[in-house]
Protein backbone atom coordinates (compact mmCIF):
# COMPACT_ATOMS: atom_id res chain seq x y z
CA UNK A 1 0.00 0.00 0.00
CA UNK A 2 2.94 2.40 0.86
CA UNK A 3 4.30 1.46 -2.32
CA UNK A 4 1.50 2.56 -4.55
CA UNK A 5 1.34 5.90 -2.81
CA UNK A 6 4.55 6.35 -3.27
CA UNK A 7 4.34 5.85 -7.03
CA UNK A 8 0.84 8.18 -7.16
CA UNK A 9 3.17 11.07 -5.36
CA UNK A 10 5.76 10.56 -7.99
CA UNK A 11 3.06 10.81 -10.78
CA UNK A 12 1.51 13.48 -9.39
CA UNK A 13 4.24 15.44 -9.30
CA UNK A 14 5.35 14.35 -13.11
CA UNK A 15 2.04 15.51 -14.10
CA UNK A 16 2.33 19.33 -11.88
CA UNK A 17 5.92 19.72 -13.96
CA UNK A 18 4.77 19.17 -17.28
CA UNK A 19 1.70 21.20 -16.26
CA UNK A 20 3.87 23.82 -15.81
CA UNK A 21 6.17 23.17 -18.46
CA UNK A 22 3.30 23.91 -20.69
CA UNK A 23 1.94 26.75 -19.17
CA UNK A 24 5.46 28.26 -19.38
CA UNK A 25 5.62 27.22 -23.07
CA UNK A 26 2.73 28.94 -23.35
CA UNK A 27 2.96 32.13 -21.98
CA UNK A 28 6.23 32.38 -23.35
CA UNK A 29 4.62 32.11 -26.96
CA UNK A 30 2.53 34.66 -26.71
CA UNK A 31 5.16 36.93 -24.86
CA UNK A 32 7.14 39.38 -27.86
CA UNK A 33 9.86 39.73 -24.47
CA UNK A 34 11.37 38.40 -21.81
CA UNK A 35 13.39 39.22 -18.77
CA UNK A 36 16.65 37.87 -20.87
CA UNK A 37 15.70 41.12 -23.67
CA UNK A 38 17.47 44.38 -23.03
CA UNK A 39 13.55 45.74 -23.54
CA UNK A 40 12.29 46.62 -20.40
CA UNK A 41 8.71 45.47 -20.08
CA UNK A 42 6.24 47.86 -18.63
CA UNK A 43 2.83 47.44 -17.29
CA UNK A 44 0.82 49.45 -15.20
CA UNK A 45 2.53 48.60 -11.75
CA UNK A 46 5.82 49.87 -12.87
CA UNK A 47 5.22 52.18 -15.37
CA UNK A 48 5.10 55.71 -13.12
CA UNK A 49 8.23 54.88 -11.06
CA UNK A 50 10.22 53.20 -13.95
CA UNK A 51 8.96 55.94 -16.57
CA UNK A 52 7.24 58.86 -15.59
CA UNK A 53 9.51 59.40 -12.06
CA UNK A 54 12.59 59.08 -14.07
CA UNK A 55 15.26 61.85 -15.89
CA UNK A 56 16.22 59.51 -18.42
CA UNK A 57 14.89 59.62 -22.03
CA UNK A 58 12.57 56.87 -22.77
CA UNK A 59 11.61 55.07 -25.82
CA UNK A 60 8.27 52.77 -25.35
CA UNK A 61 6.69 50.52 -27.90
CA UNK A 62 2.83 49.76 -27.22
CA UNK A 63 1.86 46.76 -28.64
CA UNK A 64 -0.25 43.37 -29.17
CA UNK A 65 0.95 39.90 -29.20
CA UNK A 66 -1.11 38.90 -32.10
CA UNK A 67 -0.14 42.01 -33.97
CA UNK A 68 1.92 41.33 -37.16
CA UNK A 69 3.67 44.61 -37.73
CA UNK A 70 4.34 44.39 -33.95
CA UNK A 71 6.08 40.69 -33.97
CA UNK A 72 8.11 41.77 -37.51
CA UNK A 73 9.47 45.08 -35.35
CA UNK A 74 10.48 42.78 -32.24
CA UNK A 75 13.87 42.03 -33.22
CA UNK A 76 14.50 45.19 -34.23
CA UNK A 77 13.49 46.70 -31.10
CA UNK A 78 15.76 44.30 -29.59
CA UNK A 79 18.72 45.48 -31.02
CA UNK A 80 18.29 48.77 -30.66
CA UNK A 81 17.34 48.14 -26.82
CA UNK A 82 20.80 45.98 -26.72
CA UNK A 83 22.43 49.22 -28.86
CA UNK A 84 20.93 51.47 -26.59
CA UNK A 85 21.53 49.87 -22.89
CA UNK A 86 22.83 52.22 -20.31
CA UNK A 87 22.04 55.41 -23.01
CA UNK A 88 18.34 55.19 -23.76
CA UNK A 89 16.04 53.10 -21.66
CA UNK A 90 13.74 51.20 -24.02
CA UNK A 91 10.57 49.51 -22.83
CA UNK A 92 7.49 47.68 -24.05
CA UNK A 93 3.67 47.76 -23.10
CA UNK A 94 1.79 44.94 -23.80
CA UNK A 95 -1.65 47.43 -24.91
CA UNK A 96 -3.83 44.42 -25.24
CA UNK A 97 -3.34 43.12 -22.31
CA UNK A 98 -2.81 46.76 -20.45
CA UNK A 99 -5.52 48.25 -22.51
CA UNK A 100 -5.90 50.88 -19.49
CA UNK A 101 -1.97 52.15 -19.62
CA UNK A 102 -2.98 52.06 -23.84
CA UNK A 103 -5.93 54.37 -23.37
CA UNK A 104 -4.15 57.06 -21.21
CA UNK A 105 -2.05 57.79 -23.86
CA UNK A 106 -4.81 57.44 -26.59
CA UNK A 107 -3.37 54.23 -28.48
CA UNK A 108 -5.54 53.43 -31.54
CA UNK A 109 -3.46 51.13 -33.74
CA UNK A 110 0.06 48.63 -32.63
CA UNK A 111 2.67 49.15 -32.96
CA UNK A 112 2.65 52.94 -31.24
CA UNK A 113 5.72 54.40 -30.42
CA UNK A 114 6.42 57.23 -27.99
CA UNK A 115 9.16 59.70 -26.92
CA UNK A 116 9.36 59.84 -23.28
CA UNK A 117 11.63 62.96 -22.54
CA UNK A 118 11.67 66.01 -20.72
CA UNK A 119 8.06 66.29 -20.18
CA UNK A 120 6.85 63.23 -19.50
CA UNK A 121 3.59 63.66 -19.29
CA UNK A 122 3.37 64.80 -22.47
CA UNK A 123 5.13 62.50 -24.77
CA UNK A 124 6.16 62.51 -28.20
CA UNK A 125 5.29 60.37 -31.26
CA UNK A 126 7.98 58.42 -32.92
CA UNK A 127 7.81 59.09 -36.09
CA UNK A 128 11.16 57.60 -37.61
CA UNK A 129 11.66 54.29 -39.53
CA UNK A 130 11.21 50.85 -37.62
CA UNK A 131 14.71 49.19 -38.50
CA UNK A 132 17.21 48.98 -35.69
CA UNK A 133 19.49 51.85 -37.02
CA UNK A 134 16.83 53.49 -37.72
CA UNK A 135 14.95 53.90 -33.98
CA UNK A 136 18.84 53.98 -32.37
CA UNK A 137 19.49 57.51 -34.22
CA UNK A 138 16.34 58.49 -33.63
CA UNK A 139 16.12 58.22 -30.01
CA UNK A 140 19.99 59.74 -30.29
CA UNK A 141 18.50 62.90 -31.55
CA UNK A 142 15.88 62.95 -29.33
CA UNK A 143 18.76 62.33 -26.68
CA UNK A 144 20.93 65.33 -28.17
CA UNK A 145 17.56 67.49 -27.67
CA UNK A 146 16.72 67.13 -24.39
CA UNK A 147 20.41 67.70 -23.56
CA UNK A 148 20.48 71.05 -25.53
CA UNK A 149 17.53 71.80 -23.15
CA UNK A 150 19.16 71.15 -20.04
CA UNK A 151 21.92 73.27 -21.14
CA UNK A 152 19.32 76.46 -21.98
CA UNK A 153 17.47 75.94 -18.67
CA UNK A 154 14.50 74.32 -20.11
CA UNK A 155 13.18 72.31 -16.86
CA UNK A 156 10.75 70.50 -19.08
CA UNK A 157 8.95 69.25 -16.08
CA UNK A 158 5.33 68.62 -15.35
CA UNK A 159 3.02 71.27 -16.76
CA UNK A 160 1.24 71.41 -13.54
CA UNK A 161 4.73 71.86 -11.46
CA UNK A 162 4.12 74.26 -9.10
CA UNK A 163 1.42 74.38 -7.11
CA UNK A 164 2.07 77.26 -5.19
CA UNK A 165 1.40 79.73 -8.14
CA UNK A 166 -2.06 78.30 -7.82
CA UNK A 167 -2.49 75.91 -10.86
CA UNK A 168 -0.93 75.03 -14.21
CA UNK A 169 0.72 77.01 -17.07
CA UNK A 170 -0.53 74.97 -19.85
CA UNK A 171 -2.87 71.72 -19.99
CA UNK A 172 -4.08 72.25 -16.28
CA UNK A 173 -5.90 75.50 -16.79
CA UNK A 174 -5.24 77.71 -13.56
CA UNK A 175 -8.63 78.85 -12.02
CA UNK A 176 -9.14 82.27 -9.76
CA UNK A 177 -11.80 84.06 -8.36
CA UNK A 178 -11.74 86.25 -11.22
CA UNK A 179 -11.44 83.75 -14.53
CA UNK A 180 -13.47 80.90 -13.35
CA UNK A 181 -17.25 82.22 -14.16
CA UNK A 182 -15.99 83.01 -17.34
CA UNK A 183 -14.35 79.68 -18.09
CA UNK A 184 -16.22 77.06 -16.30
CA UNK A 185 -19.74 78.52 -16.15
CA UNK A 186 -20.11 80.36 -19.37
CA UNK A 187 -18.64 78.19 -21.78
CA UNK A 188 -19.80 74.39 -23.27
CA UNK A 189 -17.16 72.42 -22.23
CA UNK A 190 -17.38 70.03 -19.30
CA UNK A 191 -14.74 70.91 -16.56
CA UNK A 192 -12.73 68.62 -14.00
CA UNK A 193 -12.08 70.91 -11.65
CA UNK A 194 -9.67 70.34 -8.25
CA UNK A 195 -9.64 72.50 -5.49
CA UNK A 196 -5.48 71.93 -3.42
CA UNK A 197 -3.58 73.49 -1.00
CA UNK A 198 -0.49 73.91 -1.29
CA UNK A 199 1.12 72.46 2.13
CA UNK A 200 -1.61 69.61 1.42
CA UNK A 201 0.28 66.34 0.95
CA UNK A 202 -2.37 64.10 -0.92
CA UNK A 203 -2.77 67.21 -3.66
CA UNK A 204 1.13 66.83 -4.16
CA UNK A 205 0.32 62.80 -4.84
CA UNK A 206 -2.55 63.95 -6.99
CA UNK A 207 -0.82 66.09 -8.94
CA UNK A 208 1.22 64.34 -11.71
CA UNK A 209 -1.64 62.70 -11.81
CA UNK A 210 -3.77 65.14 -12.19
CA UNK A 211 -0.98 67.15 -15.27
CA UNK A 212 -0.80 63.48 -16.91
CA UNK A 213 -4.84 63.09 -16.95
CA UNK A 214 -5.04 66.77 -18.60
CA UNK A 215 -2.96 66.12 -21.39
CA UNK A 216 -4.52 63.08 -22.50
CA UNK A 217 -7.97 64.23 -21.85
CA UNK A 218 -7.08 67.11 -24.21
CA UNK A 219 -5.59 65.47 -27.12
CA UNK A 220 -8.30 62.60 -27.08
CA UNK A 221 -12.03 65.08 -26.29
CA UNK A 222 -9.98 67.56 -28.73
CA UNK A 223 -10.41 70.15 -25.81
CA UNK A 224 -14.07 69.54 -25.10
CA UNK A 225 -13.32 68.25 -21.32
CA UNK A 226 -10.96 70.65 -19.35
CA UNK A 227 -8.85 70.08 -16.20
CA UNK A 228 -8.35 72.71 -13.89
CA UNK A 229 -6.85 73.80 -10.44
CA UNK A 230 -8.00 76.35 -7.72
CA UNK A 231 -5.90 77.03 -4.94
CA UNK A 232 -8.09 77.08 -2.21
CA UNK A 233 -6.19 78.77 0.10
CA UNK A 234 -5.96 82.00 -2.35
CA UNK A 235 -9.34 82.14 -4.03
CA UNK A 236 -11.47 81.68 -0.59
CA UNK A 237 -14.43 82.90 -2.83
CA UNK A 238 -14.46 80.25 -4.94
CA UNK A 239 -13.73 77.43 -1.90
CA UNK A 240 -16.53 79.01 0.16
CA UNK A 241 -19.07 79.08 -3.02
CA UNK A 242 -18.58 75.16 -4.03
CA UNK A 243 -18.33 74.40 0.06
CA UNK A 244 -14.88 73.27 0.03
CA UNK A 245 -13.40 71.76 3.56
CA UNK A 246 -10.85 69.35 2.79
CA UNK A 247 -7.86 68.53 0.01
CA UNK A 248 -7.91 68.01 -2.09
CA UNK A 249 -11.73 67.97 -3.58
CA UNK A 250 -12.63 67.83 -6.88
CA UNK A 251 -15.74 69.12 -8.75
CA UNK A 252 -17.59 68.31 -11.83
CA UNK A 253 -18.83 71.52 -13.52
CA UNK A 254 -21.88 70.47 -17.02
CA UNK A 255 -23.05 73.62 -18.62
CA UNK A 256 -26.72 74.36 -17.20
CA UNK A 257 -26.19 72.07 -14.17
CA UNK A 258 -25.09 71.87 -10.46
CA UNK A 259 -21.64 71.06 -9.61
CA UNK A 260 -21.02 66.91 -9.30
CA UNK A 261 -18.72 65.73 -6.35
CA UNK A 262 -16.63 63.43 -8.13
CA UNK A 263 -16.38 59.99 -6.53
CA UNK A 264 -13.74 57.95 -8.75
CA UNK A 265 -10.00 57.32 -7.76
CA UNK A 266 -6.94 59.57 -7.76
CA UNK A 267 -5.32 57.36 -10.34
CA UNK A 268 -4.39 59.02 -14.04
CA UNK A 269 -6.05 56.28 -15.75
CA UNK A 270 -9.59 56.86 -13.30
CA UNK A 271 -9.47 60.47 -14.11
CA UNK A 272 -9.10 59.89 -17.93
CA UNK A 273 -11.94 56.85 -17.96
CA UNK A 274 -14.02 59.56 -16.35
CA UNK A 275 -12.84 62.06 -18.62
CA UNK A 276 -13.82 60.04 -21.53
CA UNK A 277 -17.48 58.73 -19.88
CA UNK A 278 -18.40 62.55 -19.49
CA UNK A 279 -17.34 63.19 -23.20
CA UNK A 280 -19.50 60.73 -24.29
CA UNK A 281 -22.46 60.82 -22.16
CA UNK A 282 -22.37 64.88 -24.00
CA UNK A 283 -21.60 64.23 -27.57
CA UNK A 284 -23.29 64.03 -30.26
CA UNK A 285 -24.37 60.88 -32.01
CA UNK A 286 -21.44 60.42 -34.75
CA UNK A 287 -22.11 61.20 -38.17
CA UNK A 288 -23.69 58.82 -40.27
CA UNK A 289 -21.12 58.69 -43.44
CA UNK A 290 -21.74 57.46 -46.98
CA UNK A 291 -19.27 55.49 -48.54
CA UNK A 292 -18.23 57.54 -51.80
CA UNK A 293 -14.64 57.52 -51.72
CA UNK A 294 -11.70 55.57 -50.38
CA UNK A 295 -10.98 58.75 -47.54
CA UNK A 296 -14.26 58.30 -45.58
CA UNK A 297 -13.85 54.51 -45.40
CA UNK A 298 -10.54 55.00 -44.31
CA UNK A 299 -10.59 57.70 -41.81
CA UNK A 300 -13.89 56.68 -40.13
CA UNK A 301 -12.16 52.74 -39.79
CA UNK A 302 -8.72 53.85 -38.65
CA UNK A 303 -10.71 56.06 -36.25
CA UNK A 304 -12.60 53.69 -34.72
CA UNK A 305 -12.07 50.41 -32.53
CA UNK A 306 -15.21 49.22 -34.52
CA UNK A 307 -16.69 50.28 -37.76
CA UNK A 308 -20.38 49.24 -38.68
CA UNK A 309 -21.07 49.17 -42.19
CA UNK A 310 -24.43 48.64 -43.61
CA UNK A 311 -25.19 47.61 -47.12
CA UNK A 312 -28.83 49.00 -48.02
CA UNK A 313 -30.88 47.91 -51.10
CA UNK A 314 -31.22 50.09 -54.07
CA UNK A 315 -32.77 53.81 -54.28
CA UNK A 316 -35.00 51.59 -56.99
CA UNK A 317 -35.93 49.29 -54.81
CA UNK A 318 -37.50 51.22 -51.88
CA UNK A 319 -37.37 54.66 -52.64
CA UNK A 320 -36.88 57.88 -50.70
CA UNK A 321 -38.92 57.05 -47.95
CA UNK A 322 -37.62 53.35 -47.63
CA UNK A 323 -34.03 54.21 -47.77
CA UNK A 324 -34.92 57.10 -45.02
CA UNK A 325 -36.14 54.70 -42.63
CA UNK A 326 -33.08 52.73 -42.66
CA UNK A 327 -30.65 55.29 -41.96
CA UNK A 328 -33.30 56.34 -39.09
CA UNK A 329 -32.49 52.95 -37.34
CA UNK A 330 -28.81 53.52 -37.61
CA UNK A 331 -28.90 56.84 -36.19
CA UNK A 332 -30.59 55.99 -33.64
CA UNK A 333 -28.36 52.94 -32.97
CA UNK A 334 -25.34 55.16 -33.24
CA UNK A 335 -26.91 57.58 -30.48
CA UNK A 336 -27.39 53.88 -28.83
CA UNK A 337 -23.42 53.11 -29.01
CA UNK A 338 -22.06 56.77 -29.04
CA UNK A 339 -20.32 55.88 -25.62
CA UNK A 340 -18.21 53.15 -27.67
CA UNK A 341 -17.24 56.20 -30.05
CA UNK A 342 -17.80 53.48 -32.80
CA UNK A 343 -17.69 54.78 -36.63
CA UNK A 344 -20.87 54.54 -38.79
CA UNK A 345 -21.30 53.88 -42.55
CA UNK A 346 -23.37 53.12 -45.27
CA UNK A 347 -23.55 52.40 -49.11
CA UNK A 348 -25.63 51.21 -51.86
CA UNK A 349 -26.45 47.90 -52.79
CA UNK A 350 -23.64 47.29 -55.70
CA UNK A 351 -21.71 50.38 -55.49
CA UNK A 352 -19.04 48.97 -53.52
CA UNK A 353 -18.75 45.26 -54.82
CA UNK A 354 -15.23 44.55 -53.88
CA UNK A 355 -16.43 45.46 -50.27
CA UNK A 356 -19.41 43.56 -50.27
CA UNK A 357 -17.69 40.93 -51.79
CA UNK A 358 -14.84 41.04 -48.75
CA UNK A 359 -17.58 40.85 -46.08
CA UNK A 360 -19.63 37.44 -47.79
CA UNK A 361 -22.62 39.95 -48.61
CA UNK A 362 -24.34 40.11 -52.04
CA UNK A 363 -27.00 39.08 -54.04
CA UNK A 364 -30.74 39.64 -53.21
CA UNK A 365 -30.15 39.82 -49.08
CA UNK A 366 -30.39 43.70 -48.88
CA UNK A 367 -30.14 45.69 -46.25
CA UNK A 368 -26.93 43.96 -44.71
CA UNK A 369 -24.79 44.75 -41.84
CA UNK A 370 -21.28 44.43 -40.92
CA UNK A 371 -19.15 45.56 -38.03
CA UNK A 372 -15.23 45.51 -39.00
CA UNK A 373 -12.24 45.91 -36.70
CA UNK A 374 -9.44 46.96 -39.19
CA UNK A 375 -7.03 46.39 -36.55
CA UNK A 376 -7.10 42.65 -36.23
CA UNK A 377 -8.64 42.91 -39.47
CA UNK A 378 -11.53 40.79 -38.24
CA UNK A 379 -15.36 41.23 -38.95
CA UNK A 380 -18.75 39.79 -38.10
CA UNK A 381 -22.34 39.79 -40.26
CA UNK A 382 -25.60 40.39 -38.56
CA UNK A 383 -27.60 37.39 -38.74
CA UNK A 384 -30.85 38.81 -37.76
CA UNK A 385 -33.33 41.36 -38.51
CA UNK A 386 -32.39 45.06 -40.17
CA UNK A 387 -34.51 46.99 -36.74
CA UNK A 388 -33.12 48.37 -33.74
CA UNK A 389 -34.02 45.22 -31.33
CA UNK A 390 -31.66 42.97 -33.95
CA UNK A 391 -28.84 45.63 -34.35
CA UNK A 392 -28.64 46.14 -30.76
CA UNK A 393 -27.99 42.36 -30.19
CA UNK A 394 -26.19 42.28 -33.10
CA UNK A 395 -23.94 44.61 -31.49
CA UNK A 396 -24.68 43.24 -27.75
CA UNK A 397 -22.73 40.41 -28.56
CA UNK A 398 -20.10 41.98 -30.20
CA UNK A 399 -19.76 43.69 -27.10
CA UNK A 400 -19.32 41.41 -25.01
CA UNK A 401 -16.76 38.79 -27.10
CA UNK A 402 -19.99 36.52 -28.13
CA UNK A 403 -20.45 37.50 -31.78
CA UNK A 404 -18.93 35.02 -34.21
CA UNK A 405 -15.88 36.59 -36.56
CA UNK A 406 -14.59 36.08 -39.50
CA UNK A 407 -11.08 37.58 -41.28
CA UNK A 408 -11.44 39.78 -43.71
CA UNK A 409 -11.10 39.25 -47.31
CA UNK A 410 -7.43 38.70 -48.08
CA UNK A 411 -6.68 40.07 -45.17
CA UNK A 412 -6.99 43.96 -46.30
CA UNK A 413 -9.66 46.78 -46.65
CA UNK A 414 -11.00 46.12 -50.17
CA UNK A 415 -11.05 48.49 -52.84
CA UNK A 416 -13.43 51.31 -52.77
CA UNK A 417 -14.55 53.06 -55.78
CA UNK A 418 -15.42 56.91 -56.49
CA UNK A 419 -19.60 57.38 -56.11
CA UNK A 420 -21.48 60.04 -56.00
CA UNK A 421 -23.80 60.54 -52.89
CA UNK A 422 -26.92 59.99 -52.43
CA UNK A 423 -29.52 63.12 -53.27
CA UNK A 424 -32.01 62.31 -50.94
CA UNK A 425 -34.66 61.87 -53.86
CA UNK A 426 -36.16 58.98 -55.57
CA UNK A 427 -34.58 56.93 -58.00
CA UNK A 428 -34.55 57.70 -61.74
CA UNK A 429 -35.42 54.52 -64.16
CA UNK A 430 -34.74 56.39 -67.04
CA UNK A 431 -34.11 55.32 -70.36
CA UNK A 432 -32.72 51.69 -69.59
CA UNK A 433 -36.45 50.73 -68.87
CA UNK A 434 -36.72 50.67 -72.74
CA UNK A 435 -33.94 48.32 -73.24
CA UNK A 436 -35.00 45.45 -75.70
CA UNK A 437 -34.50 42.41 -73.87
CA UNK A 438 -35.50 39.20 -74.81
CA UNK A 439 -37.17 37.68 -72.29
CA UNK A 440 -38.74 34.82 -73.70
CA UNK A 441 -34.90 33.51 -74.13
CA UNK A 442 -35.05 33.94 -70.32
CA UNK A 443 -37.61 31.08 -70.14
CA UNK A 444 -35.91 28.81 -72.74
CA UNK A 445 -32.49 28.78 -70.99
CA UNK A 446 -33.74 26.93 -67.62
CA UNK A 447 -34.65 28.52 -64.25
CA UNK A 448 -30.65 29.27 -62.93
CA UNK A 449 -29.72 31.01 -65.91
CA UNK A 450 -33.25 32.56 -65.81
CA UNK A 451 -32.70 34.06 -62.51
CA UNK A 452 -28.81 34.97 -63.34
CA UNK A 453 -30.02 37.19 -66.22
CA UNK A 454 -32.83 38.50 -64.42
CA UNK A 455 -30.42 39.68 -61.76
CA UNK A 456 -27.90 41.19 -64.39
CA UNK A 457 -31.31 43.05 -66.24
CA UNK A 458 -32.05 44.70 -62.99
CA UNK A 459 -28.61 45.70 -62.26
CA UNK A 460 -28.37 47.31 -65.65
CA UNK A 461 -31.62 48.86 -64.76
CA UNK A 462 -29.96 50.27 -61.26
CA UNK A 463 -26.91 51.12 -62.72
CA UNK A 464 -24.98 49.01 -61.53
CA UNK A 465 -23.69 47.37 -65.12
CA UNK A 466 -23.83 48.47 -68.89
CA UNK A 467 -23.30 45.19 -70.10
CA UNK A 468 -26.11 43.37 -71.81
CA UNK A 469 -24.10 41.40 -74.59
CA UNK A 470 -23.74 38.38 -72.24
CA UNK A 471 -27.74 37.99 -72.22
CA UNK A 472 -28.04 38.50 -76.20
Amino acid sequence: MLLLLLHLHVLLCLVCAVGLLGCSLLLSAQALYSSSDDVIELTPSNFNKEVLQSDSLWLVEFYAPWCGHCKSLTPEWKKAATALKGVVKVGAVDADQHKSLGGQYGIKGFPTIKLFGANKNKPEDYQGGRTSQAIVDGALNALKSLVKDRLSGKSGGSSYSKQSGGGSTQDVVELTDDNFDKLVLGGDDIWMVEFFAPWCGHCKSLEPEWAAAASSVKEQTKGRVKLGAVDATVHQVLASRYGIRGFPTIKIFRKGDDAEDYQGGRSRGDIINTALDLFSDNAPAPELIEIVNEEALKKTCEDSQLCVIAVLPHILDTGASGRNSYLDVMRNMAEKYKKKMWGWLWTEAGAQMELESALGIGGFGYPAMAAINTRKMKFALLRGSFSEAGIHEFLRELSVGRGSTATLGGGNMPKIHPAEPWDGKDGQVGALLTAHINVSLFHSIGAKLYSAALNLVLNVIRGYTTDLDVLL
